[in-house]
């Protein structure tokens, strides 16, 4: 079925995208990957050609558009070539919120222009050792001393967390007072206190630097706190969790459609028994079902980024989106390997790459199972 979600002007910062990712990405990934990490570089590189916050209104060097297309389209073109390295959605995505329609007139100008340029990298800290999908749970402190607050705790499992200049960090102001005692402070590069810990090894995702964030007594001056007040924190992260959920399901389309484009390819040349094994009735019938079932996502996920543009974008909707095609995204490659054979196995063919970068899909965002609690809930039981 033809795609409508995009009109002309989104095609045309596609190929600005696309020729962008080909001269400064795609040469360059698989040392990266090596590497552990994206050098700052190519994120100024990104930011001049206004890949960068598009909400951001332009008297901050935005282009004050707020039309998650132009995001979309940034996700599609990094999955398409496979360039899970780069921290780009979740700066878009998930940040720009925050930064965009949580911070004060002072706070804008302080931070937006580097944001958009790409000279400020962005991070969330949520996780910690003992607290993952249970927000709630969060122990990390934040004790009020006159124009400060001091912070003490630790996270992991971020993302961009080697490389980010600003990290919106989960706290707790009232320990006591549960989801109400939650406030979101933003801590910078070079406070004193602040560390960061092991850039992570993961299955997958070799590119993306994911950390360990360590707080020591760390000041934090009230001026760099989100909301009016101490305790907004928790409904802060509820209110910009559906976009973070859109955009994991964003991805996760994309990759399963590259995947299977690949993978009928590979059907169509591969040989065995005096054939190709697109010829076989199974190869067929496992595609045929792969193909039908990802065109449906497609369509679902459209749907759902012209709800976000409406601000109609429901939790459950968006929850329904990630936990599908996050689902979806891991059975289709796993399949999808199985057809390659043994080559499949290799991590010279990109199916091999996209298997091990998929599996973190279910889990980050919210689990499959907490989608799933979210959407059992919606029906008042």
């Amino acid at each position: 079925m033809r795609r409508d979600l995009f009109e002309e002007e989104h095609l045309l910062f596609r190929d600005t995208v696309r020729e962008f990712l080909a001269r400064e990405v795609v040469p360059h990934h698989p040392q990266w990957e090596k590497d552990g990490i994206v050098p700052r570089e190519v994120w100024k590189k990104a930011g001049e050609l206004g890949m960068f916050g598009f909400a951001v209104p332009e008297e901050f060097g935005g282009s004050g558009i707020t039309d998650y297309r132009y995001n979309t389209v940034i996700a599609e073109e990094i999955i398409r070539i496979g360039a899970t390295g780069l921290g780009f959605s979740l700066h878009n995505d998930v940040m720009a919120p925050y930064f965009v329609d949580m911070t004060n007139d002072e706070q804008k100008q302080r931070w937006l222009p580097g944001f958009a340029s790409g000279e400020l990298i962005t991070a969330v800290a949520m996780t910690e050792p003992g607290a993952g999908s249970d927000l709630q749970g969060v122990r990390t402190t934040a004790i009020r001393d006159g124009d400060h607050y001091v912070v003490n705790g630790q996270k992991t499992f971020i993302t961009n967390g080697i490389n980010s200049d600003l990290v919106v960090t989960v706290t707790k102001t009232d320990p006591t007072a549960g989801a109400r005692g939650t406030t979101l402070l933003v801590i910078e590069r070079g406070m004193e206190g602040f560390t960061r810990g092991r850039n992570l090894e993961k299955v997958g995702m070799h590119a993306q630097d994911t950390a360990e964030l360590f707080f020591e007594n760390v000041r934090v001056p009230v001026a760099n706190r989100l909301g009016e007040e101490d305790g907004q924190g928790f409904f802060q992260l509820m209110h910009n969790l559906p976009q973070e959920r859109l955009s994991i399901a964003v991805g996760a389309v994309a990759s399963a459609e590259a995947v299977l484009e690949a993978t009928i390819e590979y059907c169509k040349n591969r040989k065995a028994f005096g054939k190709s094994i697109g010829q076989f009735q199974n190869t067929r019938f496992v595609l045929a079902e792969l193909a039908t079932e990802v065109e449906i996502a497609r369509h679902y996920v459209d749907k759902c980024i012209l709800a976000l543009n409406a601000k109609e974008l429901s939790a459950v909707d968006a929850a329904k989106a990630k936990w599908w095609t996050t689902e979806l995204q891991t059975k289709l490659i796993d399949r999808c390997l199985q057809l390659h054979g043994g080559y499949g196995y290799m991590m010279e063919y990109p199916v091999a790459k996209a298997w091990l970068d998929s599996r973190v899909q279910t889990i980050y965002g919210g689990t499959t199972e907490i989608m799933k609690e979210i959407i059992g809930r919606s029906f008042g039981f």
